[in-house]
């Protein structure tokens, strides 16, 4: 197993696999899910970065595929290690247990600090931007009582709640996930804090982003993913009605995390998303000993019955290599798709055709940029090629 030894227990990539691993993270219309099921098809990244050229195409893509070089990943491991950051992946020992068993979980972190943060249990703490007096001192309260706990508080460096959580938990451990490169921190005024948290011996910085990226809106959900995914539990301290924070409470959920929400005012408009989120079913929360006590069966994230190993065989599967599905199998399969999302099961019982089959067609036709992937597993064809 690539990144694993025979018992399956995680060892570090080699440099070279490092580089493989990159390339192929950074390649057009290779997102996480894509990433994994290449390997496990093919064992390794440097066979599926061969592979992709031929896969796209029997995907039906107009135009070749921009794929990564070894110079440009080459560049952004130095320029990393210029800046005191890492890679760490997927199947290494100090990236994070609960976020590795996320379907979605980036391939890549690129990591500063101390990664040692990474491998201790979690608790995410979001919320309002515009947080008022009681919200922050919520929240420092709650990241304090759950700190000593043993539990390091992830957050997402945004102004209010995320801030003041990240502050309370400094003397512990605490992560902050940035929505942009972690040269391009966003708000400028938390650059500060983020220095903190890098420099305090027990915090880190992580980002899925390459180095030098700027943060654009759509960076954010994808970056509420991975703080919902690494926590065992996620806390909303305010949060409007149409909140981001909501996003990332939407997002744990999904992940089988538990959401807690801390009670306001009903005249307050910060917290209408949490009062909103415990009539829902949320677990209402107004001290640390509320989510340690919720948390405490949690003594470790068990990997879901039926999942795969994240990496990453060193020898393909015994049939991952067999025959490629025939043309009128793949005609088959993208018929049966629209623009509505289904459920592949659904998909592989209603066409009739073997679910290897089922799997390459739509490996290929996510490299060829015609699939979207939804949550919960369901995919559909893009409504313009």
């Amino acid at each position: 197993m690539q990144g694993a030894d025979d018992e399956g227990n995680k060892k570090p990539l080699s440099d070279q696999q490092r580089l493989s691993w990159l390339r192929l993270t950074r390649t057009d219309n290779v997102g996480p899910v894509t990433f994994q099921k290449l390997l496990q098809r093919y064992g390794d990244a440097q066979t599926a970065l061969e592979m992709l050229p031929e896969l796209s195409r029997m995907g039906g893509s107009a135009k070749p595929l921009k794929i990564c070089s070894s110079a440009d990943a080459e560049r952004e491991l130095e320029k990393a290690a210029r800046l005191g950051c890492r890679l760490i992946g997927l199947c290494e020992p100090d990236y994070p247990e609960a976020l590795s068993m996320a379907d979605s979980a980036p391939p890549l972190l690129t990591v500063m600090g101390n990664p040692a943060a990474l491998t201790r249990p979690s608790v995410s703490i979001v919320g309002s931007r515009n947080a008022s007096v009681i919200g922050n001192k919520i929240a420092r309260s709650l990241a304090v009582g759950i700190a000593r706990a043993g539990y390091t508080i992830t957050s997402g460096l945004a102004r209010g709640i995320d801030a003041a959580a990240h502050e309370a938990a400094l003397p512990t451990g605490t992560i902050a996930v940035l929505a942009g490169g972690l040269d391009r921190p966003y708000p400028p005024q938390n650059v500060p804090l983020l220095k903190q948290i890098c420099t305090s011996g027990y915090g880190v910085a992580v980002s899925e982003m390459p180095l030098g990226w700027e943060p654009r809106a759509r960076d954010f959900p994808r970056r509420n993913r991975i703080i919902a995914g690494i926590g065992l539990g996620l806390i909303v301290v305010e949060a409007a009605k149409k909140s981001g924070s909501l996003i990332s409470a939407r997002m744990a959920g999904e992940l089988g995390r538990l959401v807690f929400a801390v009670p306001g005012s009903p005249m307050d408009p910060r917290a209408k998303g949490t009062n909103d989120l415990i009539k829902d079913g949320s677990i209402l929360t107004s001290e640390a000993e509320d989510v340690i006590t919720a948390l405490a069966p949690l003594a470790g994230p068990v990997r879901p019955l039926g999942q795969l190993p994240l990496g990453l065989d060193e020898e393909p599967h015994r049939d991952a290599m067999g025959a490629l599905p025939t043309q009128s199998n793949r005609q088959r399969l993208t018929e049966a798709l629209g623009p509505t999302p289904v459920e592949i099961d659904d998909l592989v019982r209603h066409i009739g055709l073997p679910p290897a089959d089922v799997y390459m067609v739509l490996l290929e036709l996510d490299l060829a940029g015609r699939l979207e992937r939804h949550p919960g597993g369901m995919v559909s064809m893009h409504s313009s090629p």
